[in-house]
């Protein structure tokens, strides 16, 4: 397991400063939108906005512990339920992107926020909800949801993407955006310091670390998966996926290995790794090409070992 020195790890420190600036000057807005690709602390950084503004009404109540716990009677989290049962995992999950591709936001959810801002506030002036994935919100979710923001309240909307274009235009009209940026590579390695005991930040001694750092896409909480990730594996796996594999017995098993073993997007975060690997070690873009192919259907949940044993086999009849 990993360990952090600090609860809020991989706040966005970029997008703190700009929220705290809008509780300094109390410019709050009905409805905001973070959004920026998965793994940049969106989620961590939405629920420090919330314990701020909260502080402000109510600065005796143990706000902090309320809603970490998620107990604070003026708080509500909407997150997407999944159609299919997901495999156990013992790796971290910061911002919930561990999903089975199977999620959605259905419309009693947004249904039951009625119901919340119809009660009085309890603790605080403004009662807050906190819609984590947004892009997953069904039609009649969407729909709903835009009646809900249309309607006066005592309340606060935060809805969480990394795909906006998936939100309808007139929900995104209604919210003010708040971008989350990629962080650099320098940026990363100071968040790890900062942030990890990297005496006990064990990486497979078959990795070399700027990999990692340039599969993540500017994304700390990607690179800690990938390094739990691979270090899930044997060092003769590890060792076969360094380079793009020819032998087909070794492409099935090693398939079988990766579906059984990780989640949907672990399997997707693994991609992105031996993308990285394989570029630096082959610069054959058609091989990248197929790995993003990969990717999607991985994304689509459609038969994910299939997808794996098609695509290694594609490239093994590469000329590499």
């Amino acid at each position: 397991m990993i360990e952090f020195k600090k609860n809020n790890f991989f706040l966005n420190e970029e997008a703190n400063t700009f929220l705290k600036n809008i509780i300094k000057n109390k410019s709050l807005a009905n409805g905001y939108i973070f959004y920026g690709a998965e793994g940049l602390g969106k989620k961590q950084t939405a629920l420090q906005f919330i314990k701020e503004i909260f502080k402000q009404s109510s600065p005796n109540e143990n706000v902090e512990e309320r809603i970490t716990n998620n107990n604070h009677p003026d708080f509500l989290i909407i997150e997407p339920d999944s159609l299919l049962p997901t495999k156990s995992s013992g790796s971290f999950d910061l911002e919930k992107t561990i999903k089975s591709g199977s999620e959605v936001i259905k419309i009693a959810q947004i249904r039951n926020i009625k119901t919340f801002f119809s009660q009085k506030s309890i603790n605080s002036e403004k009662k807050i909800v906190l819609i984590n994935d947004a892009h997953l919100l069904n039609e009649a979710a969407s729909n709903c949801l835009l009646k809900t923001l249309e309607e006066p309240s005592n309340g606060i909307f935060i809805l969480i993407t990394s795909k906006l274009n998936l939100l309808l235009d007139t929900i995104i009209s209604r919210c003010q955006i708040v971008r989350f940026r990629p962080i650099s590579s320098k940026q990363i390695k100071s968040i790890l310091k900062e942030y990890l005991d990297t005496s006990k930040l064990m990486i497979n001694t078959k990795l070399k670390f700027e990999d990692l750092i340039n599969s993540a896409n500017g994304s700390p909480n990607q690179l800690l998966r990938s390094i739990e990730i691979w270090n899930n594996f044997s060092d003769e796996i590890i060792s076969k996926l360094d380079y793009p594999i020819k032998n087909s017995l070794e492409i099935l098993e090693i398939s079988k290995s990766i579906s059984e073993k990780l989640e949907i997007s672990q399997q997707i975060c693994l991609v992105n790794l031996i993308q990285t690997i394989w570029w630096r070690k082959t610069k054959n873009i058609s091989l990248i090409k197929k790995l993003e192919n990969l990717k999607y259907l991985l994304r689509k949940n459609i038969q994910p070992r299939l997808a794996w044993e098609i695509a290694f086999l594609k490239i093994s009849m590469e000329d590499i």
